[in-house]
This record gives C-alpha cells, sequence and structure tokens, in this order.
C-alpha cells in the first residue's frame, strides 16, 4: 500500500481548514424579502432636539456636526471621535494607532468612542467607514466592525437609533467621481458594509443609512446641467482649496459641509430641510461661506428628494 494518498491528505488539510474558515467567516447576505421586511415601516420623527454621537474620519469633521447642530436648533447636542482616513476596526480595536486623533479630537465636542456608545445617552449613533471602501472591506473587516459598533449601541439603550453615513470617494477617482458613487452604494456600502449585519441578528433594529454621497451626486448633476447657481458652478466648488488654489480632492469646504450637514438633518430627523437656515458658523464660531439663496434652496430640495424614496434612510416617503 503505497503512503502517497495519506501524505497528500495530511498536506491538504491545512488548505482545507482555511477554506473552510473562510467561507464560514465571509459575510452573509440577507434575502430580497428581508432587507424589505427590515425597512418596510419608517422611523417616527424624534418629537424634539435629539443627541448624536459621530464616529469616523475627517469625511465627518468637526464643522459638519456644529453646522447640524444649529439647522436642528436649541437642544440638540452631539459628541464625536474621530481621525485621518479612520476604519471602524481601527476605532474599535484598544491597541491600534488612530492618526491624527490628538488633532482632530481636540474639541470639547470629544468622548471616546467606547465609553459614550456604551453609555446610551444618544439618540442616534452615526457610523462611517474608512475610504477607498475596497480597502476598508478587504482588510479592515468592515462589516464585522460596524455590527460590533451597532451592537454596542443597540446593547446600551432599547431606543437609540444607528446609522451608516455613506460618504464618497476622490474626485480624481480613476473610474470617474459620478461613476463610484452610482455604482458603490449597492456593491459597497450596502452588500458589503451594511446588510451583513441583517444577516447576522441586526434585522429587528436594522442600521439606516445617510446618503450623503446620493445627495452630492444628485446636486452636482442639477447644478452642471444648470451651468451653476449663484457661487456654485460645479462639483469643484463643493471642495476645499488650499492657498495657493489647488483642489483638495477628498475635503469638503463650507459649501459642501452645509450639503451634508442637510441631508444628516433631514435623515435624523425625518422632516424637510427646506426653508433652513443657510448662513451657519463653523466648529469654530467663524462663520462659514453660505450658498446663496437659490442654491440653499436646490440643495435642501435635492437633499428630500433623495432620502424620502430611499427607504434604508427610515424617512417616510
Amino acid at each position: 500500500m503505497t503512503l502517497r494518498p495519506f501524505v497528500f491528505l495530511i498536506a491538504a488539510t491545512p488548505v482545507l481548514a482555511g477554506l473552510v474558515w473562510w467561507y464560514l467567516s465571509k459575510p452573509r447576505l440577507p434575502d430580497a424579502a428581508s432587507v424589505a421586511a427590515a425597512y418596510a415601516t419608517p422611523l417616527a420623527p424624534p418629537e424634539g432636539p435629539i443627541a448624536v454621537y459621530h464616529l469616523g474620519h475627517s469625511l465627518v469633521g468637526r464643522d459638519m456636526p456644529a453646522m447640524l447642530a444649529q439647522l436642528a436648533g436649541p437642544g440638540h447636542r452631539y459628541a464625536l471621535q474621530l481621525g485621518w482616513g479612520t476604519s471602524l476596526k481601527q476605532h474599535w480595536e484598544p491597541d491600534v494607532a488612530i492618526n491624527g486623533f490628538e488633532a482632530e479630537n481636540d474639541t470639547p465636542h470629544f468622548r471616546p468612542a467606547r465609553a459614550a456608545i456604551a453609555s446610551g445617552d444618544y439618540d442616534a449613533v452615526v457610523l462611517t467607514e474608512m475610504v477607498e471602501l475596497r480597502d476598508a472591506i478587504k482588510s479592515h473587516d468592515s462589516a464585522r466592525y460596524l455590527s460590533n459598533w451597532a451592537d454596542l449601541a443597540r446593547q446600551a439603550s432599547p431606543t437609540t437609533r444607528v446609522y451608516l453615513y455613506e460618504t464618497w470617494h476622490r474626485l480624481d477617482d480613476p473610474e470617474g467621481w459620478l461613476n463610484r458613487l452610482d455604482g458603490d452604494l449597492e456593491t459597497l456600502w450596502e452588500n458589503k458594509v451594511l446588510l451583513p449585519d441583517l444577516a447576522g441578528g441586526g434585522a429587528t433594529r436594522p442600521i439606516h443609512v445617510i446618503p450623503a454621497g446620493q445627495v452630492m451626486a444628485a446636486f452636482t448633476r442639477a447644478v452642471e446641467a444648470a451651468g451653476g447657481v449663484e457661487n456654485i458652478h460645479s462639483r469643484d466648488d463643493l471642495f476645499r482649496r488650499d492657498a495657493k488654489g489647488t483642489r483638495d480632492n477628498i475635503h469638503l469646504n463650507d459649501l459642501g459641509h452645509y450639503l451634508v450637514a442637510l441631508t444628516h438633518y433631514a435623515v435624523l430627523y425625518g422632516r424637510s430641510p427646506v426653508g433652513l437656515p443657510r448662513q451657519l458658523s463653523r466648529a469654530n464660531g467663524t462663520t462659514a461661506t453660505a450658498p446663496g439663496p437659490e442654491a440653499a434652496r436646490l440643495m435642501q430640495e435635492i437633499v428630500w428628494q433623495v432620502v424620502t424614496p430611499y427607504p434604508k434612510t427610515g424617512v417616510a416617503p
């Protein structure tokens, strides 16, 4: 009797074990009926001001949450933890360093994430993932860590709502900025990050979505089709420029922050942002650059047009 089959079996065992582990550890997607059922009932709008916790990176920033607080009015309060390009995994694991931690969290609104979310003090917890999102999914186990943070919030309070903030990629993305926004929502944000939480037991209190990337795409198309509206002529006018006028391809300026803050307001409060003030302040108290009245109105209308037909926002159509 030859020993060759036994030698082969022994050699193959670690490989087979690895394949089995990989298959079992892959995020599972719920079926379409389960997804539809989870998001069939819109969330009731809050009766008054809410407390919000923001966890993320520089695409959250300090100015956008400050603008949201001004849009919401007296009584809205918030806290945050940020980093530079920080993933949900890096925020979760205590032994992983967070780049830019000291600089980004040098604000009275900073509160350590794990203690804050576990406290149950917040009506809403808003989470976002690092970009490039494909890298986050591949190397930072996005679905698992989104569920970890969501479970922490859900276990801390029976009423806390959890949201995934959909962001964007670089303006100079080789696949096209609008193409990425159009394609990534379902293929990456939903199927790779959000929906595995439903399959893993989150269906009774699903994570909802703040579709800022979709709002930016819709607004960009409207403005560029019109040849510009007041002080906004193209997508470029939503993004920061340095002292030399060089465009930052990923970070927003005041106009971009205003648009994203409107989106957060519409989803978190379940109310139309049409008619909200356009002149706001930055987090440091200085006056932000405001959109013109016509541009602000267009922003507000488009936000409502985007969030209401998308069931995963939880906003009633």
